[in-house]
């Protein structure tokens, strides 16, 4: 297995939920991790937590960011050169749902889900993909099972995931011979923050942000020849209904 002390991340969205996560998991293994939020103090106060929170000799360092401005993510990408001068693993995990009929989903919450979801994940792979290729390194995007799985009031958020799956999985047969492995996560019900949601122990049958944070350390310490290059994941036993 491929060793990941002092390699270092950039993740997207990862001061709560799934990035968040993912870069508890990330520190164990000793990997510095830069986190970006929208909000600064978000951000901060994450990469705070996280440095409280792990046995490693890792930092985590947390940065203002959006994905929606292409400008916004070279100059987080950026910073992580100047801070760190090399950039090893990229988790795209900042997203966001509107969920509504067709008939009353507004152009805003249309263009903030595909802006978000799709072509915020386009910015950070066309902001990150020299530092990758001098790296040979990884590139992950967190898409959903409804991006193969459509389902009522879901046009603009499967519309973002079904393009991002596609898009990923372009992506990956564009940059494999550049020695960048890519990868898409598929998950289904995850017990985070997502769409104002509160995690509550009622959260349990769900899939843990932990469980996605072990996921990634798999996929980026596997052997450089095998690439899984989309994955599905399910809880095991979700309620009846």
């Amino acid at each position: 297995m491929e060793s990941l002390k002092q390699k270092v991340a950039l993740i997207t969205g990862g001061s709560k939920g799934i990035g968040f996560g993912i870069a508890q998991a990330l520190l164990e293994e000793g990997v510095n991790v830069v986190i970006t939020s929208r909000h600064d103090a978000s951000a901060k106060d994450a990469a705070k937590k996280l440095n409280s929170g792990h046995r490693s000799k890792a930092i985590a360092v947390g940065i203002e960011a959006d994905v929606r401005s292409l400008e916004s993510q070279q100059q987080a990408v950026q910073a992580v050169l100047d801070q760190f001068h090399q950039l090893d693993i990229v988790i795209a995990n900042a997203g966001l749902g509107h969920f509504a009929s067709i008939e009353d989903l507004t152009t805003e919450q249309w263009h903030d889900t595909i802006d978000t979801n799709l072509t915020g994940v386009f910015y950070t792979i066309k902001s990150t993909v020299e530092a990758l290729k001098s790296s040979k390194g990884y590139f992950i995007t967190i898409s959903s099972l409804a991006g193969t799985n459509f389902f009522a009031k879901g046009s603009a958020y499967n519309a973002s995931k079904f393009g991002l799956t596609g898009f990923t999985q372009a992506v990956m047969l564009d940059l494999r011979q550049h020695d960048i492995k890519v990868s898409t996560i598929m998950p289904g019900s995850v017990a985070t923050y997502f769409n104002n949601h509160e995690p509550n122990e009622q959260d349990a049958w769900k899939i843990q942000i932990e469980d996605i944070g072990e996921l990634v350390v798999d996929l980026v310490k596997m052997n450089p020849r095998t690439l899984p290059s989309k994955i599905e994941v399910r809880p095991t036993k979700p309620p009846t209904k």
